[in-house]
């Protein structure tokens, strides 16, 4: 049995502001939507994925995937984008049971407008409050938490 490091009183304290840090700026975007009367975080999430989808759309295995969902969530919350015009399913040929999302135009224009708030939650929360370079350090250092190491 090898034994496991502990982390570094840095690490602790890195992590713990990553989190609070997190939290906070998730809850007060999440905020800003729910003051304009848009739906929360997760719907945009979903209907982006889609709408770069494109046409084809994507099988809700694709959309856990790309957005970390339980399955069981994006269930649920397929079945309430329907619900709302949002989203279509669409049977696949080759899988009798198989099942293709596709963002309807509803959809789009909802993205649209949450994007409108997000985006801005966006610029005030993060980038009104550092400079480019800091950014750019800053996106490089999360980049290399990610695993594994990705673009986005």
């Amino acid at each position: 049995m090898t034994k496991k490091a502990a982390p570094s009183p840095e690490a602790i304290k890195a992590w713990a502001r990553l989190m609070r840090v997190s939290r906070q700026l998730f809850e007060k975007a999440e905020d800003a939507l729910k003051d304009g009367g848009l739906p929360p975080l997760a719907w945009y999430d979903v209907l982006h994925e889609l709408a770069e989808a494109g046409e084809g759309g994507l099988r809700p295995f694709q959309l856990i995937e790309r957005t970390l969902f339980a399955q069981y969530n994006i269930s649920r919350l397929l079945a309430r984008l329907e619900a709302d015009g949002l989203v279509e399913k669409l049977p696949v040929s080759d899988d009798g049971r198989g099942q293709t999302i596709r963002i309807t135009g509803k959809g789009r224009e909802t993205r649209r407008l949450m994007w409108a708030v997000y985006g801005r939650s966006i610029a005030d929360l993060v980038g009104a409050r550092l400079p480019a370079a800091d950014l750019e350090t800053l996106a490089g250092l999360l980049g290399r938490l990610r695993d594994p190491p990705s673009d986005d």
